[in-house]
């Protein structure tokens, strides 16, 4: 058998075909022997139709093989959102491996991690920005590039087999107001390197264009701030550290007080300070000190720009929160853009505001947000700098990816290369005949944050809870003699289950009818078997209910031998 080449492979565990959940691994040598990178561990946000999930991570079943075979080398973070290192306290005990990650990313990351009762003790190397670390075969050049989170990074992958850049997420923004620019002449002498493959970013590859500055939108902040005649309460992203910046600058020089509200921008706000990206700024107010300020005098800023129930705009919306409220003529600024899935939650809360009489302002109203990612004009800006051999899109659903996928194209890449989550591609392999081409498949899946634990996505627990939640539960307790005789009534309890059928009839009676009637026509050696009664009552009770209110709840019933 002639040996197996060395190659160069990327597979994605998450982040391809959706947004979020990122998780991108790099393998390096020959076919089962390969040493592997993996980048990022993002988690993403359970939709309504997951009822009692609010985090979905992804499975590292893959990776948790190749550690056990000593193949699994490092874990590289590219910035701080959760998207890309929200997993890591539940996720890094399987994997094992030491982590790399630039100095705010990992103060960051290192404060959630302390704020997680019993999270592990996480192994981070520390990387200057522009820095490289060897991490097995490949070393990692971290390069800077503007997002809207600090300390953001593509990724120079160098191997025998030639570079890999993997852009993570980024944008060109000359002046950001906090953080990285994307360094034209860093990106072209990588091109003037060579680039054999780059692995970008397809979030805003539909939208046509260059994307405003982060300056821009300072500019109308500071503006709709100054202009105020009461109290101004600004939500975006907690991680938006420039964004922060530019509110808190705009309130500084109208002679307003910054009060910050929310846990997770006291998490983010405490980590900028230390890393000197708020110098200049006098401190901010605690939610405490709200009440105590001249509604003219203060700007409040807060969680909960994507309708999250617990945060705190919407606690303020609801007339629920213990120390902020709004009057008629407050305004709220929406300084961020609505994740797709959270429109009808944020609908919500913009029209609970609306019925209070306080002004909304969003997107729709003004330049109040930018997003940090690229747009088509910056892709193609990428392409120029970079000039690669082959094109991966990522990060993107399906009308993303085949947009970019039509850019790079024309942009005069030879191999563009089109996946979903667990294609592994054969980006550059020892052999010159062999293409950049999906070569197989590795296992991927998803896990879901159920309180404390993590369940696989196709875990029982989860198809009976959407079950539940779609047509109640019936408990039906039944006493039986060793003979087969019924002791006594049964007893029966209904949770989500309405009172009454179509016809008027009280369910509670439906059910015991159907009860009593399965059991008379029972013969009776099947009476004298607990799990076959318990067979038969369920049938009953379910094909019961069916037909008096037309719907059949998940049912337990429970026959006890006495």
């Amino acid at each position: 058998m002639s040996k197996s080449p060395d190659e160069l492979v990327f597979a994605a565990l998450g982040g391809v075909g959706e947004i979020g959940m990122n998780l991108g691994v790099y393998g390096y040598g020959p076919k089962n022997r390969r040493k592997w990178l993996a980048v990022d561990l993002g988690i993403s946000f359970a939709p309504p139709e997951i009822p009692g999930i609010d985090i979905i991570m992804p499975d590292v079943a893959f990776l948790e093989e190749e550690r056990e075979r000593g193949n699994l080398v490092g874990l590289v973070l590219t910035h701080g959102h959760e998207d890309h290192v929200g997993a890591l306290v539940d996720l890094w005990p399987k994997l094992g491996c030491p982590v790399y990650t630039t100095p705010f990313t990992h103060a960051l990351a290192e404060a959630r991690r302390l704020g997680e009762p019993g999270a592990p003790k996480i192994p981070f190397h520390v990387v200057p920005s522009g820095g490289r670390a060897q991490i097995g075969p490949f070393d990692v050049e971290f390069l800077p590039v503007a997002h809207s989170i600090p300390d953001s990074h593509a990724l120079g992958l160098r191997t025998a087999l030639g570079l890999v850049v993997h852009t993570g997420d980024w944008k060109i923004d000359p002046t950001p107001v906090v953080g990285n620019v994307t360094d034209p002449a860093r990106f072209s002498a990588l091109g003037d390197e060579g680039v054999r493959a780059v692995v970008c970013d397809s979030t805003n590859a539909i939208r046509e264009g260059i994307s405003p500055s982060e300056t821009d939108v300072q500019g109308v902040l500071a503006e709709l701030i100054g202009k105020a005649p009461h109290r101004v309460a600004v939500t975006t992203f907690a991680s938006n550290v420039a964004r922060i910046r530019s509110i808190a600058e705009a309130a500084m020089r109208t002679g307003r007080e910054c009060v910050l509200v929310g846990r997770a921008m006291e998490r983010v706000i405490t980590v900028a300070r230390e890393q000197h990206l708020l110098d200049g700024l006098p401190p901010f107010r605690s939610a405490d000190a709200y009440g105590f300020l001249p509604r003219d005098k203060v700007v409040a800023i807060l969680t909960g720009s994507q309708g999250e129930p617990r945060a705190a705009l919407a606690r303020i919306a609801d007339d629920d929160h213990p120390e902020i409220a709004l009057s008629p003529g407050d305004q709220v600024i929406f300084s961020s853009r609505t994740i797709p899935g959270n429109e009808r939650a944020v609908n919500r809360i913009i029209n609970a505001l609306v019925l209070q009489g306080v002004k909304v302002i969003t997107d729709r109203d003004g330049l109040v947000h930018v997003s940090g990612h690229p747009r088509r004009g910056e892709l193609e800006q990428m392409y120029k700098w970079l000039r690669p051999q082959v094109s991966v899109p990522v990060h993107g659903e399906p009308l993303h990816l085949s947009e970019h996928a039509d850019l790079a194209r024309a942009a005069g890449v030879r191999e563009v290369v089109r996946l979903v989550d667990g294609d592994m591609v054969r980006l550059a392999s020892a052999d010159p005949s062999l293409a950049a081409e999906v070569i197989e498949e590795v296992p991927v899946g998803r896990l879901y944050k159920d309180g404390h634990v993590l369940v696989a996505s196709a875990d029982s627990s989860i198809a009976e809870r959407r079950r539940m939640s779609f047509a109640g539960l019936v408990s039906v307790a039944v006493a039986m003699s060793a003979k087969g005789e019924v002791v006594g009534d049964p007893m029966i309890d209904l949770s989500g289950v309405p009172q009454r059928g179509s016809g008027g009839k009280l369910l509670d009676d439906v059910i015991e009818d159907a009860v009593l009637d399965c059991l008379d026509g029972l013969p009776k050696p099947r009476r004298r078997d607990p799990d076959a009664v318990a067979e038969s009552l369920t049938r009953a009770v379910r094909g019961a209910l069916n037909a008096s209110w037309g719907k059949k709840p998940l049912c337990h019933v429970l026959v006890i031998t006495v």
